[in-house]
């Protein structure tokens, strides 16, 4: 590799790794605060954790692959593969969204204030927009579509923490409880739009 120049593969390879160990860390956190304080929000959450975890264990296997210089078609269909899987779990998340955020309005069912909660969504809020972007790159250098979807994956996890960090902030201070589900209802187009991107094998690296 010519000295300074980036060793793209392997930056991909630590930033989904880093994703993978936060996101596990993050899943355990959150479900314990979504008990602790009975918020749906919350638990929707930390489900999207367990849905990123996933995705990155696929991810990773893909980088590996590349790194192990296997056969290019053998390559192909495992990116193929994780691609559509991303976004087959976006969509699926969408949909859980949408009807968790319209089950809280009609049944009104306020969460209790949670600082472990909104300490973590402020935390992810923080992170995941600078991962997101590192993956973007790698993603863009080495030709991935399916880390790009995995990507967009983590950058959903940051909408998702500002939405959390919304709802969670506007009930503790104002009490206004139905701002969390009327946010995440907000994020559920682009959920659905980049899902299906994945599905169909779209791919595009502008």
């Amino acid at each position: 590799m010519p000295r300074g120049e980036r060793d793209w593969p392997t930056i991909a390879l630590w930033l989904v790794g880093a994703t993978l160990v936060y996101n596990v860390a993050e899943a355990a956190i959150t479900l314990t605060a979504a008990i602790l304080a009975s918020s749906v929000a919350l638990a929707g959450f930390g489900l999207d954790s367990l849905i990123e975890t996933a995705a990155a264990v696929l991810v990773f296997r893909r980088l590996r692959l590349e790194s192990r210089n296997v056969d290019p078609e053998e390559l192909e269909d495992t990116e193929h593969q994780v691609h559509r899987f991303v976004g087959w779990t976006l969509v699926i998340l969408a949909a859980y969204v949408t009807l968790i955020s319209l089950w809280t309005l009609i049944a009104g069912d306020a969460p209790e204030e949670s600082r472990l909660g909104i300490a973590m969504a402020a935390l992810s809020l923080a992170i995941m927009p600078l991962v997101s972007w590192g993956k973007l790159r790698a993603a863009k250098e080495i030709g991935s579509a399916a880390l790009r979807a995995e990507a967009k994956e983590t950058l959903a996890c940051s909408y998702l923490s500002f939405t959390l960090l919304l709802g969670l902030g506007a009930n503790a201070l104002a009490g206004w409880w139905w701002a969390d589900p009327v946010a995440a209802l907000l994020m559920v187009p682009w959920l659905v739009r980049e899902g299906l991107e994945g599905i169909r094998g779209e791919e595009c690296f502008e």
